[in-house]
């Protein structure tokens, strides 16, 4: 079943972010390798592609997971969250429709 991942950063996290980013990635690509990552990405502070300075508010991931804990258990060891990035996560199956 699909989850989505959905994050909200703490103020200021664009250091914390660019610090762990690669690791953060890996993981994605991981996902990606294995035919399970939907899509993934951040939510800019600003509307913009690329916010500069004003960083992210969090992101978002939507991936195919065997279950609702194993979305969270996966989600739990991002490396943002040992970063200090986020300031919460919430995980929840998701239905996707279109496309």
């Amino acid at each position: 079943m699909l989850y989505a991942i959905i994050s909200t950063d703490v103020a200021d996290s664009l250091q914390k972010r660019l610090s762990v980013r690669p690791a953060h990635v890996e993981r994605l690509k991981t996902l990606q390798g294995e035919g399970r990552l939907v899509l993934a990405g951040p939510h800019p502070a600003i509307e913009s592609n690329d916010p500069g300075e004003a960083g992210f508010t969090g992101s978002l991931i939507v991936a195919e997971f065997d279950s609702l804990a194993s979305a969270q258990a996966w989600a739990d060891s991002d490396p943002y969250i040992a970063a200090g990035v986020y300031a919460n996560v919430l995980v929840k199956p998701f239905k996707q429709v279109l496309p």
